[in-house]
C-alpha cells in the first residue's frame, strides 16, 4: 500500500493545509486588491467543498492513523461535512460587507481554511496531543479573525478580550490533561477508557479533577455558563461576518470534541462528568433564555442564543446514549442552518453608512423589504422551537434522549427555558412586522438571498413529511447518518 493509499482518511484535512499554502502564495505573488482577495475568497470556498466531498466519498468503517492519535469513523464524517460547509457558507456571506467596509483582505480566507483543518483534526483528534494541537490551529486562527478590522477599536478589543481568555482556558485544559496523563499513564483515549472503566476510578481525586479541567477547557470553547463571559463582547465587537463563522462552525467542531472526550476516552466515568454536564446545561439554558431579553443590539442577543443552544445540545450529551448522541448531531446540523440564516439577514441590515445592527432598525421591515422579513421571522420561528420548522425537531429528539435516560427534571427545565428564550425571538418578529417602519435598507446582494433562501428551504421543508422516518425527506437522510455517526462512538 502506498503512502498515499495509507494517508486516504486524512485527505480532507491534507486538502484544506495545501489549498491554504498555495492560496497564500497566490496573494502574497499578487497585487493586493479587493478583487484578488474576492478570487482568493472562491478558492478557499472551492477548497472547502473539495474537502466535504472527500470526505463524504471515504468508505465506511473506523480508521486509525498515527499509531491511534487520530479516528476516522462515521461520527467524524458527519461532523467534518457540517463544519466544512458552514464554514464555506459563512465565507460566501463575508466577500460584500468586508468590501463595503474596506477590510477585504486575502489573509481572511486563509485564515478560514486553516481553522477548518484544525476543527477537523479536533473532530478525530483521539489522543490529548492531538486534541490540543488541534485545538491550538483553530484557536490561534479565530484570535486574528476577532481582530481583523485593524482600524476599529472594538475589534481589536474583541480579538484581546478573546485571546486572553482563550489562553486562560487552553491553559486548564492542558492542566487537565496533564492530570489525566498522570493517573493514568496514557495519552490516547482507548488507553484512558480502559483505565477509566477499571473499579475505583470515579473515587480516584486526581483523575476527577483532571476531568473537571478538561471540563473547564472544552467548555469555554462551546461558550457553556459559567464560562461564557467572552461571547456577548466578541460577538459584538468582531466584523459581522467573523461573528457569523464564530457562531456556527467553530462551536460544532468544539462540541464533537467535547462529545468524543467524554463518550470514548471517559465513558467509564459517566457518572462523574455526567452532573457537570446537566449543570452546564441547565446554566446554559436559562442565562440564555433571560440574558437575552433585555438585549438591544441583536449580534449581542445572538450571542446569548448561542449559549442557550448550546445548553439545549446539552441535553443530548447528557443522555450519554446513542439517542442522545444521535440527537446532539441533528441539533447541531439543524442549529448551523438556522445560524446562517439569521447571519444572512444580519449582514443584509446595510444603509447608506455602513451596517446596522440595532433590533429597532428591524422595524416595519415586512413593510420595506417582505422577503427579508420572512426569511428572518422563520429563523426566529425555528429558534424558538415552533412546530414544525427544523428547529422544533432538534429540542424534540435532545428532550426525548433525555426523558428515556431519566433526567426528567433536566428535560423539564428545557421545555420552559424555551418558552422564556421565545419571548426575544418573538419580539423581533413583533417590531419586523408591527412596529412603523424606519426606512428601508439597501438591495439584498444575491450571496446573502441565496443563503437566505437556501436556509429557509431546509428549515421550512427539510424535516417533512412526517413521520421523519418515511418518507425521502433531507430530513430522513440526517437522522440516518446521524444514528450511524452516534453508534460508531459506543
Amino acid at each position: 500500500m502506498t503512502l498515499v493509499n495509507q494517508l486516504g482518511p486524512i485527505h480532507p484535512e491534507l486538502v484544506l493545509a495545501l489549498g491554504a499554502m498555495a492560496l497564500l502564495l497566490f496573494g502574497v505573488f499578487t497585487r493586493e486588491t479587493a478583487r484578488n482577495a474576492e478570487l482568493i475568497g472562491w478558492g478557499a470556498i472551492a477548497v472547502l467543498l473539495a474537502a466535504a466531498v472527500l470526505v463524504m466519498r471515504q468508505p465506511s468503517g473506523t480508521d486509525m492513523l498515527f499509531d491511534g492519535v487520530m479516528r476516522f469513523d462515521s461520527f467524524a464524517r458527519f461532523m467534518k461535512v457540517v463544519v466544512a460547509l458552514a464554514s464555506a457558507g459563512t465565507l460566501l456571506l463575508s466577500f460584500n460587507d468586508m468590501r463595503d467596509g474596506k477590510y477585504l483582505k486575502f489573509e481572511y480566507p486563509i485564515l478560514v481554511l486553516l481553522a477548518t483543518a484544525g476543527m477537523m483534526m479536533m473532530i478525530s483528534a483521539n489522543d490529548l496531543i492531538s486534541l490540543y494541537l488541534a485545538l491550538e490551529l483553530q484557536s490561534l486562527s479565530l484570535y486574528v479573525m476577532a481582530a481583523f478590522r485593524r482600524d476599529d477599536v472594538r475589534s481589536s478589543e474583541a480579538g484581546l478580550k478573546y485571546f486572553v481568555l482563550g489562553a486562560l482556558s487552553s491553559g486548564m485544559l492542558l492542566y487537565g490533561a496533564s492530570m489525566v496523563y498522570g493517573f493514568t499513564g496514557a495519552t490516547k483515549f482507548a488507553d484512558i477508557a480502559t483505565v477509566a472503566l477499571q473499579p475505583g476510578a470515579g473515587r480516584n481525586i486526581g483523575l476527577i479533577f483532571g476531568l473537571v479541567f478538561l471540563l473547564v477547557g472544552l467548555a469555554f470553547k462551546i461558550s457553556a455558563v459559567p464560562f461564557h463571559m467572552w461571547t456577548p463582547d466578541v460577538y459584538q465587537g468582531a466584523p459581522t461576518p467573523v461573528t457569523a463563522f464564530f457562531a456556527a462552525a467553530p462551536k460544532a467542531a468544539a462540541f464533537a470534541l467535547l462529545t468524543r472526550v467524554l463518550i470514548g476516552a471517559l465513558g467509564g466515568m459517566k457518572p462523574q462528568w455526567q452532573q457537570i454536564i446537566v449543570f452546564l446545561s441547565i446554566a446554559s439554558m436559562v442565562l440564555g433564555a433571560v440574558a437575552a431579553i433585555g438585549q438591544t443590539n441583536i449580534k449581542r442577543l445572538m450571542a446569548y442564543s448561542s449559549i442557550g443552544n448550546m445548553g439545549f445540545v446539552l441535553v443530548g450529551l447528557a443522555a450519554a446514549s446513542p439517542e442522545g448522541i444521535e440527537g446532539v448531531l441533528i441539533y447541531l446540523a439543524i442549529y448551523l442552518v438556522m445560524t446562517l440564516g439569521t447571519f444572512a439577514v444580519i449582514l443584509a441590515m446595510r444603509r447608506e453608512k455602513g451596517n446596522v445592527e440595532e433590533i429597532d432598525d428591524l422595524a416595519g421591515l415586512a413593510q420595506t423589504n417582505p422577503g427579508m422579513a420572512a426569511t428572518m421571522a422563520l429563523m426566529m420561528f425555528s429558534l424558538a422551537g415552533i412546530p414544525p420548522l427544523a428547529g422544533f425537531w432538534g429540542k424534540y429528539y435532545v428532550f426525548l434522549a433525555a426523558v428515556k435516560a431519566q433526567l426528567w427534571p433536566l428535560a423539564i427545565i428545557g421545555v420552559i427555558a424555551s418558552v422564556v428564550g421565545a419571548f426575544y425571538y418573538l419580539r423581533i418578529i413583533k417590531v419586523m412586522y408591527f412596529d412603523e417602519a424606519k426606512g428601508s435598507f439597501q438591495r439584498v446582494y444575491a450571496r446573502e438571498g441565496f443563503v437566505m433562501a437556501a436556509a429557509s428551504l431546509i428549515i421550512l421543508l427539510g424535516f417533512l413529511p412526517f413521520p421523519l422516518r418515511q418518507g425521502g425527506s433531507l430530513g430522513d437522510w440526517i437522522m440516518g447518518t446521524a444514528a450511524a455517526a452516534a453508534r460508531s462512538l459506543f
